[in-house]
């Protein structure tokens, strides 16, 4: 594949691994703030729920959809779709086609959504930023634990945009440069990105810590990314049933208690 650059600080070749991290199901609990962002982008969308304040429910329904919710802005079409009273059950069973069907019905695509579901976090963030940090919490004690990466390369790989992962991370003291956050900015798939950090990194193990399965099993499919040591968190926006297939297919799965603590 065609290399694709990336600027970090001074490359440290040491016993020490290099941590990729996914960062909403990992670091960051995110499920309430990106529930609220796509109740309030869905309200500009269709005129019927415009009035419609959010309900404690709804967020809590969504909460069982997360786990197969890819990018923050199919919020806005699981929202919809939850306030259709569609069970959480059915969505996740029906995924891609509901999806598909929401984005049809209502005659618009993803970019639209990805630029609105952005601009939305972006006007929240301008009118009351507190509240905004609020309703992304650190899962508790993850913060303590990345700061004991201070004096070592580490990066974030997520679908999230950027700026979004700065700014809930320096509300946290934790200081990462712009250029070890791999977000939707980037436009390269995680395969990619890992592959360059492989070339990056060849004499140091390289440690993926993620939440989403399918995403872990997509990366075993790839020849490339077979040096790559590959962690499923038991705490994130997965299942029960996640966590079986993980270990059907040998995968290893990680308590908070182990994170960080791959040896070499």
């Amino acid at each position: 594949m065609t290399s694709h650059t990336i600027l970090m600080n001074n490359n440290r070749e040491t016993d020490s691994p290099i941590y990729a991290l996914d960062f909403d199901g990992v670091i960051c609990d995110s499920a309430i703030e990106t529930a609220m962002t796509g109740w309030k982008v869905a309200q500009t969308i269709w005129p019927d729920i415009a009035k419609q304040p959010i309900t404690t429910e709804l967020i809590e329904q969504f909460r069982a959809v997360r786990p197969v919710l890819e990018t923050g802005y199919e919020a806005i079409l699981i929202m919809r779709l939850l306030q259709q009273r569609h069970t959480a059950q059915e969505i996740c069973h029906q995924y891609d086609s509901r999806i598909a069907e929401t984005i049809a019905s209502a005659s618009i695509n993803t970019q639209q959504l990805k630029q609105w579901f952005g601009e939305t976090r972006d006007h929240w963030i301008a009118n009351n930023e507190a509240d905004w940090l609020r309703n992304n919490p650190l899962f508790s004690g993850i913060a303590d634990q990345l700061k004991t990466l201070a004096e070592q390369d580490w990066y974030i790989i997520t679908t999230k945009q950027e700026r979004f992962v700065q700014k809930i991370l320096e509300a946290s003291d934790i200081h990462l440069a712009p250029d070890a956050i791999f977000g939707m900015d980037r436009q390269l798939s995680k395969q990619q990105i890992l592959e360059d950090l492989l070339a990056k990194h060849p004499n140091q193990l390289l440690v993926f810590i993620e939440d989403r399965l399918p995403t872990l099993l997509g990366i075993q499919e790839n020849p490339a990314l077979r040096t790559l040591q590959l962690q499923l968190v038991d705490w994130g926006y997965n299942t029960k049933q996640d966590r079986y297939v993980a270990q059907q297919n040998k995968l290893e799965i990680i308590s908070q208690g182990q994170f960080l603590q791959t040896d070499t």
